[in-house]
């Protein structure tokens, strides 16, 4: 229960964090942008059972991978993909919680 509330809490609240720290003025757009890293969770769809609480996501998943990692760590350079980029490093980050734990 602890490591579901710990997991979503850090999809919603640090990309927050992030947007009210470093992109005060715009904020709202700034999570929102990091908050859709979220779509990444839809090569879930690809696993069955789709959802096991017991499985890692990290090099599970075809989004989750290593390449996709590397993938999401070069967005963080450009300026125009920086947003995409933190909110797609925030998820993995997250989803590293769940390999953690078990």
């Amino acid at each position: 229960m602890l490591q579901t509330v710990v997991h979503y809490g850090c999809h919603i609240f640090i990309p927050l964090l992030v947007a009210l720290i470093w992109y005060k003025r715009f904020w709202k757009l700034a999570f929102l942008i990091m908050f859709s890293g979220m779509w990444i969770d839809l090569d879930h769809l690809l696993a069955t059972p789709i959802f096991d609480p017991s499985r890692c996501s990290i090099n599970f998943h075809p989004l989750h991978s290593y390449y996709a990692i590397a993938v999401y760590i070069i967005l963080l350079f450009p300026k125009k993909t920086r947003l995409i980029g933190l909110g797609l490093v925030i998820h993995i980050i997250a989803d590293t919680i769940d390999c953690t734990f078990m």
